[in-house]
């Protein structure tokens, strides 16, 4: 289920997007300013942002921008009332895929999504097959996994969390963001679930769990994974 940030200070514009997304099956996430935007991005990693321009404390065009600078390729529509065309210049150099100007239709909407969603998808980043975390050996086109040539085992959501961190190499996943793709919206697991399944993938994958190698806790955010080969 793609995950879609709306950036928009407005609470009628935001409540109209949000409920054309959920009704085309998306899961909705909100900030109602750019600093909290911004934030928000860089926490949750959504697959698609959907981004308005006049906003208070940071407009579109400087959040683009530094996501930009932070080397974040999430995908951004930007939404704007501006529709000269050196407003549109500036929104995509700043960083936009595309840009949308209001008042526009929804249908309209849905299809620049989609669009940039399977752009997206095939730009995604590719999990290798194999990947080695020290004495640990990790088979991804088979789902086995050998520590010091022995058998490892592995649940689907410790593979699931493993390919997610390798989905995002270097960056820091977000434990809702773990909670939305391996366990899904569905479910009702807490954030503790997070990190009671990454304590027991310390327990199978480091050599030292106490003080991890691989799987680093980035506080107040989540987990990243590093050291991979």
């Amino acid at each position: 289920m793609p995950r879609i940030l709306i950036i928009e200070d407005e609470l009628p514009m935001r409540t109209a997007l949000a409920d054309l997304l959920t009704s085309e099956g998306h899961r909705v996430l909100f900030a109602a300013d750019g600093a909290a935007g911004l934030a928000r991005a860089l926490a949750e990693q959504p697959d698609l942002i959907l981004l308005d321009v006049m906003m208070p404390r940071l407009d579109g065009f400087a959040l683009a921008g530094e996501l930009r600078r932070l080397g974040r390729s999430t995908p951004i529509l930007m939404l704007t009332a501006k529709g000269q065309v050196d407003d549109r210049v500036r929104g995509l150099d700043a960083g936009a895929d595309d840009y949308l100007v209001k008042p526009f239709s929804g249908a309209e909407l849905l299809a620049r999504v989609r669009a940039l969603l399977r752009r997206h998808q095939r730009d995604a980043v590719r999990v290798p097959d194999r990947v080695q975390l020290g004495a640990v050996e990790l088979d991804f086109a088979r789902l086995t996994a050998q520590r010091d040539g022995r058998a490892l085992h592995l649940t689907p959501k410790e593979w699931a969390m493993l390919r997610l961190l390798l989905e995002a190499p270097g960056e820091p996943v977000s434990r809702e963001r773990f909670l939305d793709v391996v366990w899904g919206v569905n479910a009702f697991p807490t954030t503790r679930t997070v990190d009671t399944h990454i304590a027991t993938l310390r327990a199978k994958l480091e050599p030292d769990p106490d003080s991890p190698r691989f799987l680093k806790t980035v506080h107040g955010v989540g987990y990243k994974l590093e050291g991979t080969v």
